[in-house]
């Protein structure tokens, strides 16, 4: 299939020119005649890649026909990187075909990297006990025995290896009570597996091949992995790369979650902080997406850093899903995007959340906060130097978090906290002294109504909050009210520096309530609150970035440093947000090239859909 022509190639967009080269892409890409040759070309903007689980491999390509399918229909989604797993629940794929699979994909240009699911089955391994995730017991010698031969096998085949996102274990066996001793389950596992990920995996492949690259993958569910085993600290310096999981999936339903489309873009930069220059692309797949919630996951892997996406699985390419053909016609958007972005990343407000943190009932709220159109960055070490700084309860783990904030106090820093956060640290209550508040006890509420221009107005869904705020000197900016209690959701201190943020998003306890393991148990009424409180609470976050959005929620805001802004609309319906600082400039659409909004500054968006504003002078 040949791409259209490229038309915004004579376009004068400010910022833009210097970092995405419009008049190569289109000079480019009317030479090419089908997509694989044209992400070829773009492969240092941008990669796309597919993952192919051992069943996959074992089924579908272990003939000489199935191979050539495979060629073709990665060829045709623009697919230059395939991904081959040698081992998934049980089934150990033969080196032999292996061997044959990465030889025949080498032969038709296309880059090869193992990959392994470590999850049992058959007689590799033990299964864990009291295990709802389906994972290994791996302190049991069978389980590594069995791993450790797998990997002696497969690695001399390839140059480059991942590991899946199942390096991880909820066992309680007899076995591992014992090893854990007087550590918690957190602690014990994660040093333990920090051990089995070298003397399983590394030192054997490199035993066998020295020059073989190891990845570690890690999943979505940033805000579990400590307690599942994930030491995202050790595994940048074990690995020689770090993936990124991005599978954000469908924000509206319940198999997956209720997950945010910004957690991709969340859980992305936070690793990132951490990895530095050992960041490598990102991972989604289709499961449980319809063809908007497959490409939505796209851009926000783009906009995080990633340049290059692998697609899971090859079996979606085979039996079809809508959102292919989407990323198949937004891959030349994607490439411009995400070299853009290599230029001119995406700023914003600093998120604090430290490696191994627990959240209390602040769970994933990074992801809830990008949704009110607020660029939140999350970072895994204090930041110092940024002008806001968002504090949720798992800052609160940093034992040197008390100084670290009058520090940033007295540099007059915006301070942004939450209830859990105040609740949580081990200060005697200077920090809520500080704000204006006594310091809050943990006691979470649904409210029923809020304070809206001076009444009462009832919520579609409830309002959950984490506590009974009670202001001292603070002024109370918003209010919620739970049956004849009228409690503060927004408070501002006296001298305009520092805020509370009295939210709940998750605890433990709303996990266990339901039975969910790793994601968003149930919708929040915090993304249904109306847009007076949505402009509100937004622009206590971006005030000092110096763009003022007004609208509802479930719109993100992303702004590149050269200026240009990333704008989703990820609500069902059509909105109309107002964007100051814009009223005399025309709006152009870098992805289209079309001219957009209005010199009042005001913007329409069709329902699931995105812009890229570029001022044109």
């Amino acid at each position: 299939m040949t791409p259209p022509n490229y038309f915004l190639s004579k376009l004068v967009i400010s910022g833009l020119m210097l970092a995405v080269s419009i008049s190569g892409f289109s000079q480019s890409r009317a030479q090419m005649d089908d997509n694989f040759h044209f992400a070829k070309q773009h492969k240092d903007d941008l990669t796309l890649s597919v993952y192919i689980t051992a069943h996959s491999v074992d089924r579908l390509l272990s003939t000489p026909e199935g191979r050539r399918e495979a060629t073709s229909l990665m060829m045709a989604n623009g697919i230059t990187k395939a991904y081959v797993e040698v081992y998934r629940g049980g089934l150990v794929v033969s080196p032999s075909l292996l061997t044959e699979v990465t030889k025949y994909f080498n032969q038709n240009g296309f880059e090869v990297v193992g990959g392994i699911a470590t999850v049992p089955g058959g007689d590799i391994g033990v299964k864990g006990e009291g295990d709802l995730g389906g994972w290994f017991n791996w302190q049991n010698p069978k389980t590594q025995q069995d791993m450790r031969k797998v990997m002696l096998d497969v690695a001399p085949i390839f140059d480059t290896f991942i590991i899946d996102d199942f390096l991880c274990t909820e066992d309680t066996s007899p076995e591992s009570k014992t090893a854990k001793g007087d550590r918690s389950w957190s602690e014990y596992r994660r040093q333990m597996l920090t051990e089995l990920a070298t003397s399983i995996f590394i030192e054997p492949a490199k035993s066998v091949n020295p020059d073989i690259h190891m990845i570690i993958k890690y999943p979505q569910w940033y805000d579990r992995f400590h307690v599942f085993g994930y030491d995202v600290e050790s595994g940048p310096r074990i690995f020689d790369e770090v993936w990124v999981g991005t599978e954000t999936r469908g924000q509206y339903t319940q198999r997956f979650g209720f997950v945010q489309p910004y957690e991709g873009f969340v859980n992305y930069s936070w690793i990132k902080s951490i990895a530095g220059k050992k960041i490598g692309g990102a991972w989604f797949d289709y499961i449980d997406c319809d063809a908007l919630d497959f490409i939505e996951q796209a851009y926000q892997s783009v906009l995080a850093g990633a340049n290059e996406l692998v697609i899971f699985n090859y079996g979606s390419f085979v039996n079809g899903h809508p959102g292919h053909h989407l990323l198949r016609m937004d891959f030349e958007k994607l490439a411009r995007l995400a070299k853009a972005v290599r230029t001119y990343p995406i700023h914003g407000i600093a998120g604090y959340k430290p490696p191994s943190s627990d959240p209390g009932g602040d769970m994933y709220i990074m992801d809830f906060i990008g949704m009110f159109g607020i660029p939140l960055i999350p970072t895994a070490y204090y930041p110092e130097s940024a002008a806001t700084i968002v504090l949720p309860t798992q800052a609160a783990s940093d034992p040197e978090i008390v100084g670290k904030v009058v520090r940033s106090h007295k540099q007059g820093k915006r301070i942004i906290m939450t209830a859990g956060f105040l609740a949580k640290v081990d200060d005697q209550g200077k920090l809520a002294k500080l704000a204006g508040i006594e310091k809050p006890t943990i006691e979470t509420i649904s409210a029923e109504k809020i304070v809206l221009e001076g009444s009462d107005a009832n919520l579609e869904k409830p309002l959950d909050l984490e506590a009974v705020l009670e202001a001292k000197k603070a002024t109370v900016i918003l209010e919620a009210k739970s049956g004849n209690r009228t409690i503060p959701f927004l408070t501002q201190n006296k001298n305009g520096q520092i805020y509370v943020l009295n939210s709940h998003t998750f605890s433990d306890a709303d996990f266990k309530a339901v039975g969910e393991v790793l994601l968003s148990p149930r919708p929040l009424g915090l993304l249904d609150l109306p847009a007076a409180w949505a402009n509100v609470i937004r622009n206590v976050f971006n005030e000092q970035l110096q763009i003022t959005l007004s609208g509802p929620t479930r719109i993100t805001m992303q702004p590149m440093e050269n200026g240009d802004i990333i704008l989703h609309n990820y609500n069902n319906e059509a909105v109309e947000l107002q964007l100051n600082g814009w009223e005399n400039n025309a709006f152009l659409d870098a992805f289209t090239g079309e001219k957009i909004g209005a010199a009042s500054g005001t913007l329409k968006m069709k329902p699931r859909s995105r812009v890229w504003l570029a001022s044109k002078n």
